[in-house]
């Protein structure tokens, strides 16, 4: 009745932004990603304590943060046909929360996957990714590994909305993501919240979802053919395509510092030098700069002489892992 598993967040190289159903998390157009290690999240479900119980990154959760972990796992007693009683939940993870780093997509993945494990219900990789996506949309593309594709679905019940593993963390061993962390704080307006201002009040929503939904297969194409000033191109262009539908929401939503724009405005100028970097950005002022293994420590350089106040450096990362070891 006890599980620990180890999940990987990842950053999304083709954007997952809007929902069209906010109660199942199902998406207006798939995404692609690509799962980042070393840094992860640790999570311990056990089933059966005196009282539900949820404690995250060393603080006990209240209000909504706990409602949605306990939210899952009612999902996940369903599944099992039968009374588990309470549980009790520690989760950890080894990088900034909340700081557009994909903490929840871990954080959910590693409880999905602990959670039915600790249930006694069969290893299951599709159904852990339906599971982890109703706790955070993006927590479905961290249950495997490497390069990830959010498949949009079409049914109202979310059956077919899952992630699907296109290539493995040991495709392209070569391709180096760099975290710019610029500001470690919270975000004043969260992932889920902008989104939901950007679908329901921006002019320019409903062409970012027909050109993203495109994307996605020019993406596995380029990653097919480890393609990185075509996939970074892609990137870029993603990228800035999701921050216009924000800004352009009413009221306009910016997620962008200073930093974050000094630092993308010189990475134009280091490749115009042959460095070659390129940035990808989620809802948040932290880039996320895509490179290869030869020019990973001058990534790392350009972002700390832009203002990063630190800097983690990431290779392709890999499955959701049972752990013998538990948190608790």
């Amino acid at each position: 009745m006890k599980a620990t598993v180890r999940a990987h967040p990842n950053i999304a190289l083709v954007k997952y932004w809007g929902k069209r159903d906010d109660a199942l998390i199902l998406p207006h157009q798939s995404s692609l990603s690509l799962t980042l290690s070393p840094i992860h999240v640790t999570t311990t479900v056990e089933f059966g304590a005196a009282a539900d119980h949820v404690e995250l990154h060393g603080h006990v959760a209240k209000g909504s943060e706990r409602d949605r972990v306990l939210r899952l796992l009612d999902a996940v007693r369903v599944q099992a046909g039968r009374d588990l009683g309470p549980a009790k939940v520690v989760s950890r993870g080894d990088f900034p929360m909340a700081a557009g780093l994909a903490s929840s997509a871990a954080g959910f993945a590693a409880l999905a996957v602990a959670g039915r494990q600790a249930a006694g219900l069969p290893a299951d990789t599709r159904a852990s990714s339906i599971l982890a996506r109703r706790g955070s949309g993006s927590a479905c593309r961290s249950v495997q590994g490497g390069f990830c594709e959010w498949l949009r679905g079409e049914r109202e019940d979310g059956e077919d909305s899952y992630a699907v593993q296109r290539f493995d963390a040991g495709h392209w061993p070569e391709l180096r993501m760099v975290v710019a962390i610029v500001d470690r704080g919270e975000k004043e307006v969260k992932s889920r919240d902008g989104m939901k201002s950007a679908v329901e009040t921006s002019p320019y929503y409903p062409a970012w979802v027909k050109d993203a939904e495109a994307e996605v297969p020019r993406a596995r194409d380029l990653i097919a053919k480890k393609d990185l000033e075509g996939l970074g191109e892609l990137c870029e262009r993603n990228a800035w395509r999701m921050h216009s539908t924000s800004l352009a929401a009413d009221p306009p939503l910016c997620y962008l510092s200073p930093a974050t724009l000094g630092l993308i405005q010189h990475l134009r100028e280091q490749r115009k030098k042959g460095v070659p970097v390129w940035f990808t950005l989620d809802a948040g002022p932290n880039p996320v700069l895509l490179t290869d293994a030869a020019h990973e420590v001058a990534a790392e350089a350009l972002a700390r002489a832009c203002g990063a106040v630190d800097v983690v450096r990431c290779v392709p990362g890999g499955d959701a892992v049972l752990l013998s070891e538990h948190l608790f």
